[in-house]
């Protein structure tokens, strides 16, 4: 007896320590792995300065916090200032690299394909779909790329979209013009999905049952949220949207490819062509995504820049009555007043183009670009290791005083001296650059002009409420943006 009251005694003293033993292995373990996580090993060279905040979360709490100027975020500011033009941090539990740097921007979007490809966040590739353009490389995205330039090509552009546009303008500016006032961002958006919609699959909101644009007013409200699928949240609204808008895609990609007459009439038409051909590139995966990507990207980014320019205008009655001038002077011009804008015409819009290229430079829609680094990479001095994600800030280029003089002011003659936009320069990357320019940047330059030609000839505005911006990091119009619109005498 007394020998086992000893044992037990002695399993009684012992059973503390074993337990102090467990726990100090658990803080040892788990301080290593956090001192991992704040200073992530690189193979070779010096990995940028910067903090990659917390386990898990990283810095994605400060990345998401809204600004409500049209300068660079203080995410950015922050810690520029404090490392310089090139900084590690983490976003959504990945390792990122951020550069500010023009020359460095520019380079990084040169190297496509080389030393860097396209990369989006997990949940970015989640309700755009796996298969979106975006995320495809190499032979897969130009064979997609020149597809879509047969819708918003040159050729398309004057014989199809021209027209289509200058239609729309005379019967929404009517409608709008009835209104004792209306929101700007959410009229502009139900005008370019209607006009896009109908190029890209024949969509005629009267003739439809389903809302398809209701399905993407749901997924744009929870696309740039916290990657919760949780009943409740933004994001859980996003991937229902998605999953709506997919749903319709799909019955329509049914119909169309069992129809035994069916005519190539719109970008769908096309699509399935290529989708039939015998060891065709197409599948249906990525034709669904296509279309979903080209039905958002074609009037989301172009209303919020849009309505962004409305409002630099609205405080700018020089530009409006220069603006006047210019439209008024091609209209009387022509040998039949009431003949349609043409692409002479078009393009003969000069401070039309300024007043598009500055609001689209304080814009910054696509406020971060990212990229994947295909190998150690140096940059700037710097190594950047295999995997990692490459954040590049458009805005630290277009808001930048030693490129843009007063950078935060509304200024369209400061492209009196315009350079070649086509593919992107070190100044002015708002579409992009490289082999991702953007293919929709000539389709969203016209919109913006036409509508200006018929807003400035026809009708005068008045803004009645709202206008504030804020970004998280997106632009977005939390009270809208007001107007009324009256027809001229």
């Amino acid at each position: 007896m007394n020998i086992v009251a000893t044992i037990n005694t002695v399993e009684v003293n012992v059973m503390p320590y074993i337990g102090i033993c467990i726990a100090t292995v658990i803080t040892i373990w788990v301080s290593n792995w956090i001192y991992r996580w704040r200073n992530p090993k690189c193979n070779s060279g010096v990995l940028p300065p910067g903090s990659m905040g917390l386990p898990f979360l990283g810095e994605t709490p400060q990345f998401f916090r809204p600004n409500r100027t049209c300068d660079v975020s203080p995410f950015i500011k922050e810690r520029e200032k404090r490392y310089g033009p090139i900084f590690k941090t983490n976003l959504i539990g990945r390792p990122v690299v951020a550069i500010t740097d023009p020359e460095l921007v520019y380079y990084v979007l040169k190297q496509e394909g080389k030393l860097f490809e396209s990369w989006y966040p997990d949940t970015f590739t989640e309700v755009f779909g796996r298969n979106n353009v975006g995320s495809l490389h190499g032979f897969m995205y130009k064979y997609l790329k020149t597809l879509i330039l047969r819708l918003y090509g040159p050729e398309n552009l004057k014989s199809v979209f021209l027209p289509d546009i200058e239609k729309s303008c005379h019967t929404t500016f009517q409608s709008w013009s009835s209104q004792p006032c209306f929101d700007l961002k959410e009229a502009l958006s139900v005008m370019i999905f209607d006009i896009t919609a109908k190029r890209l699959i024949s969509y005629d909101p009267s003739g439809s049952v389903e809302n398809l644009r209701g399905c993407f007013v749901a997924f744009i409200r929870g696309l740039i949220s916290y990657p919760f699928d949780i009943p409740g949240t933004a994001y859980h609204q996003c991937l229902q949207g998605r999953k709506r808008a997919m749903k319709v895609l799909k019955r329509m990609l049914k119909e169309r490819m069992s129809a035994a007459d069916r005519q190539c009439e719109d970008f769908f038409d096309l699509v399935i062509d290529e989708l039939k051909k015998e060891r065709s590139l197409m599948t249906e995966p990525i034709a669904l995504d296509l279309m979903f990507v080209l039905l958002f990207a074609s009037y989301e980014t172009t209303s919020l820049t849009l309505t962004l320019a409305m409002k630099f205008l609205s405080d700018n009655p020089k530009i409006v009555q220069e603006l006047t001038e210019e439209h008024e002077a091609i209209i009387r011009n022509r040998k039949d007043p009431d003949s349609g804008v043409t692409w002479a015409e078009y393009k003969s819009m000069t401070l039309t183009s300024q007043v598009v290229y500055e609001a689209v430079r304080l814009a910054n829609i696509v406020p971060v670009m990212f990229r994947k680094s295909l190998q150690d990479s140096e940059v700037g001095g710097y190594t950047i290791p295999e995997g990692w994600a490459v954040m590049l800030s458009a805005p630290s280029v277009h808001i930048n005083p030693e490129i843009y003089e007063d950078p935060l002011v509304f200024n369209p003659w400061r492209w009196k001296v315009k350079p070649d936009m086509t593919g992107g320069t070190k100044q002015y990357m708002a579409f992009g650059g490289g082999l991702r320019f953007c293919v929709g940047a000539d389709f969203s330059r016209v919109f913006m002009a036409l509508f200006l030609h018929n807003l400035v000839t026809k009708y005068r505005w008045k803004a009645v409420r709202g206008g504030n911006i804020v970004r998280t990091p997106g632009l977005g119009f939390p009270d809208g943006f007001h107007i009324q619109l009256f027809p001229k005498e």
